[in-house]
């Protein structure tokens, strides 16, 4: 069982993490700030690939193809399609790592003194042999995020530490081998899964999520996500920042059968057209960066946007840079949330023509709510007895 335990002060996260004038018998409220990471390469496929192997679905063959010809370089990458990445600042072991916060996995996994050393150049390394941790003898975790991409290692019980909150007994995934899509990321050195704890890697025994360990710490079972197009954004521990947000919070139930913030959206409207009724499933993913819907509502979408196309060759629509999209609104609990048009012009893939940051779920088996989406509203995860997300539009 975790024994936990919650510092007073914390010198690496001091102009970081800022706790909440608000705090509920001794129990924790803070936010943490994101901070800027490394430049990252923009590009669909490659992009979609990812996800598809982060659920373990099988992507449409133009898809693949599309990426392989990324990867292979026999695609010459658009200077513009790099943009910046945030990161979260986590100490492990006392060591302050910059992670991925990641709402669709369940692992706390980071590069460490186990890989060898052409993997870890430029990385910051977690030591599980400096004297503060124990080895979990037999335990194992391996994951996929890309197309052939991942990373594996062996699994040790650690102090680790976000904000102000501590968890001196924390599961941490020591990496023994990462691909190299993770390598050259160079400032960052891990990820930090927020999904449910019954999805967790880790064999034999799955290990619980740092926020399923810490959440009886806090004021409130709960956290925010602010994520923001082009600057750092936060998450917020333990208490709702009224400030981050217009309006009033519409909650939605939570399925939490498949690990995931699971809910149903039950309609759509485009630009300022009128609703149409449709449910489909989805999740919430903060670990994934397009905002993946049914076919026919993808269909619909670019049917408004002048010079769009499915392009098979990039295996997913693009249309012209200079297009004005519009807006894309999700009902959900009965209220609409609403993407301006900006935020989905992904990525540039030649001097005229632009990649869309909504595409097909196709071979998913739901729809995924990324970044493209989340960086419009303010969500809450709140895992109380009857987990619930809620949205509202940012402030």
């Amino acid at each position: 069982m975790h024994y936990l335990q919650s510092s007073v002060a914390l010198v690496a996260f001091a102009s970081l993490a800022v706790a909440s004038p608000v705090e509920v018998q001794n129990k924790r409220t803070f936010s943490l700030l994101q901070v800027p990471g490394p430049k990252v390469f923009r590009n669909g496929p490659v992009d979609m690939m990812k996800t598809y192997a982060k659920y373990k679905a099988k992507a449409p063959s133009d898809v693949k193809k599309a990426a392989a010809a990324v990867q292979s370089g026999s695609v010459t990458a658009n200077p513009q399609a790099y943009d910046e990445s945030y990161l979260c600042p986590v100490s492990v072991g006392g060591q302050t790592l910059q992670l991925d916060f990641d709402t669709g996995s369940s692992d706390l996994w980071v590069f460490s003194t186990l890989m060898p050393s052409t993997e870890t150049t430029g990385h910051v390394l977690y030591n599980p042999n400096d004297g503060t941790s124990t080895k979990k003898d037999g335990y194992t975790w391996a994951i996929s995020y890309g197309d052939g991409s991942g990373a594996s290692g062996v699994v040790y019980s650690d102090k680790v530490v976000v904000g102000p909150v501590t968890a001196t007994s924390q599961a941490v995934e020591a990496a023994t081998s990462v691909s190299s899509s993770f390598t050259a990321d160079t400032k960052n050195n891990g990820l930090l899964g927020l999904a449910f704890s019954s999805i967790n890697t880790v064999r034999p025994v799955q290990q619980t999520t740092f926020f399923d360990t810490v959440k009886s710490t806090l004021a409130k079972p709960l956290f925010t996500a602010t994520l923001k197009k082009g600057a750092p954004g936060s998450y917020d521990f333990g208490y709702i920042d009224s400030t981050k947000y217009t309006g009033s919070l519409t909650y939605v139930n939570v399925n939490t059968a498949n690990g995931f913030w699971e809910f149903t959206a039950t309609g759509y409207a485009i630009g300022s057209g009128s609703t149409v009724s449709s449910a489909y499933d989805s999740i919430a993913d903060t670990g994934t960066t397009l905002l993946y819907l049914p076919p026919t509502i993808v269909s619909a979408y670019y049917a408004k946007v002048n010079g769009a196309t499915y392009n098979t060759a990039q295996g997913g629509y693009i249309f012209p840079c200079s297009a004005t999209l519009p807006s894309f609104t999700a009902i959900i609990g009965g209220t609409k949330h609403t993407v301006p048009g900006s935020y989905i012009n992904y990525a540039p893939v030649s001097s005229t023509q632009c990649f869309g940051g909504i595409q097909r779920n196709t071979g998913i088996g739901f729809s995924i709510f990324g970044d493209i989406f989340l960086k419009s509203q303010f969500v809450v995860f709140n895992a109380a007895s009857t987990p619930q997300l809620g949205f509202a539009q940012q402030a």
